[in-house]
């Protein structure tokens, strides 16, 4: 039996976290990583994919907000609880049981001979979805106690998340072009089963010392939010915003988060301790999350109709049109990391906001015939400021709760990126919708037109980023971070 092979054994034996040696720690850390490649990549696939979804399965624009934010609302609905579960039952189950479920969810979304069924498929891959990043983060930063050690492991969980943007376009782009949209959700299954058998051989199973008990009203009251919201924000741009299906969705909204903030104020172990908001850095953490993420998925939604229905570039044009987004991403986070290591989180979050802002003023003067390398341009401004402005919200969010409790604390911030990401495909598809409707009768019809108000919420949105970094701006995280 060679060196390799003894050392291998000896990690499968591993009990234990702390039973890990240098060589474990890292094939647990890359193991980890494979969830959040995989999930930011069929994200950014997908988007790409969303032109021919619409033609093949006869899919208009508010089932195609559904296709993004179906995921995205049943991953924000559950992400909470399943940091908690995680906590419980144990990290390493939950971690292969939600990989399980996203390939299931990945094959049914390849197989689905209607956007309905496509639809509940990614209801299915959201629910897999919601027990991958958040407890892959828990196990990571339970791994990696010291506080350099930490950092270095987050800081390569970061520039994977950038790979996976830098990569998803341009492959889901080709593997439409080469094969079909279907191939987009393939792609997804044989890394997750990889993971699957990594987990089983190589991360010992961990639980918190303590946990809280499970808070079913909250967890209703939360869905029922979400999803209200959601579904008012998508069928108000196609019914109208004053139809009595859409008010009375907005109804159940304001219902449920009015008491979702009552209950919580008196349970004894809430879903989402108010406890948590009490400090502003973390406060200023999660609203900057809702944001930055409204903003970019709003942009992707946008942008792939935008380039594909009006442009008429092909599925692997318009993915490689999105990749100095992309790789800018990949470029700014660590950056970012350092000046958080350094000065906190109110540089990054004012730098961010401002590049942000840059990027959304940019796209506000595109039209039919602006040259691609102004698009360029524009996307990678834009980039630059989303990849500064992710790592201060991981790194207060971790750091902001008992390690013990890092599942939970993990989790709130994914939560508010994935309702980050429902809320900008139902925001933007809705306002594009209406606007299309408008404009689509003048005497000289502009499709680009349609768009620009999009950019100009872009652009706000940066500003706001700004100035809650300004809020904050003496104070400093801690570096346990």
């Amino acid at each position: 039996m060679n060196r390799s092979t003894m050392k291998l054994k000896e990690l499968r034996v591993s009990r234990t976290l702390a039973d890990l040696d240098a060589r474990g720690r890292r094939i647990l850390l890359y193991t980890c990583c494979l969830s959040v490649f995989i999930v930011s990549m069929d994200g950014y696939a997908v988007s790409v994919a969303l032109p021919d979804i619409g033609e093949s399965l006869g899919a208009d624009v508010s089932q195609l907000q559904w296709v993004i934010s179906a995921y995205a609302l049943s991953t924000a609905g559950f992400l909470i609880l399943a940091g908690s579960v995680a906590d419980r039952v144990g990290r390493r189950r939950v971690f292969q049981f939600g990989l399980s479920l996203f390939t299931l969810g990945s094959l049914l979304s390849s197989l689905a001979p209607t956007v309905e069924i496509l639809i509940t498929a990614r209801v299915l891959q959201g629910l897999g979805g919601s027990m991958l990043n958040p407890v892959a983060l828990s196990i990571i930063s339970n791994t990696f106690t010291d506080a350099g050690a930490r950092a270095r492991a987050l800081g390569i969980w970061s520039s994977v998340i950038g790979i996976s943007m830098a990569l998803g376009p341009p492959i889901g782009g080709l593997l439409v072009d080469l094969v079909s949209w279907r191939a987009v959700f393939w792609l997804n299954i044989p890394i997750a089963v990889a993971a699957i058998i990594l987990a089983a051989r190589f991360i010992p199973e961990s639980r918190a010392a303590t946990h809280r008990r499970l808070d079913p009203p909250g967890q209703v009251l939360m869905i029922l939010f979400l999803a209200g919201l959601n579904i008012g924000l998508i069928q108000g741009g196609a019914l109208g915003w004053t139809h009595p299906f859409v008010l009375g969705a907005f109804l159940v909204a304001a219902t449920a988060i009015m008491s979702f903030i009552w209950w919580e104020n008196r349970a004894t172990e809430p879903l989402l301790a108010p406890a948590f908001f009490r400090s502003r850095t973390f406060s200023v953490a999660v609203i900057s999350a809702v944001l930055a993420f409204i903003s970019t998925t709003g942009i992707l939604f946008s942008i792939t109709l935008f380039l594909q229905n009006t442009r008429g570039l092909t599925p692997m044009q318009a993915g490689l049109m999105l990749l100095p987004l992309a790789v800018m991403v990949a470029v700014s986070s660590p950056v970012s990391g350092r000046l958080v290591a350094a000065y906190g989180p109110a540089p990054s979050l004012m730098i961010a906001g401002s590049v942000m802002a840059t990027g959304g003023l940019l796209l506000t003067f595109l039209g039919q015939d602006t040259p691609l390398w102004y698009l360029g341009l524009a996307f990678g401004v834009y980039g630059i400021g989303f990849g500064i402005v992710n790592t201060p919200i991981t790194n207060a969010a971790v750091s902001g709760l008992p390690r013990d409790q890092s599942g939970t604390a993990a989790a709130v911030t994914s939560t508010a990126r994935q309702g980050g990401n429902s809320l900008g495909a139902a925001i933007f598809g809705s306002i594009l919708v209406s606007r299309i409707g408008e404009t689509a009768g003048a005497d000289r019809f502009d499709p680009t037109a349609a768009y620009t108000p999009l950019w100009w919420i872009v652009t706000a949105i940066g500003v706001v980023i700004l100035l809650c970094g300004w809020s904050v701006r003496k104070f400093r995280v801690d570096t346990r971070g």
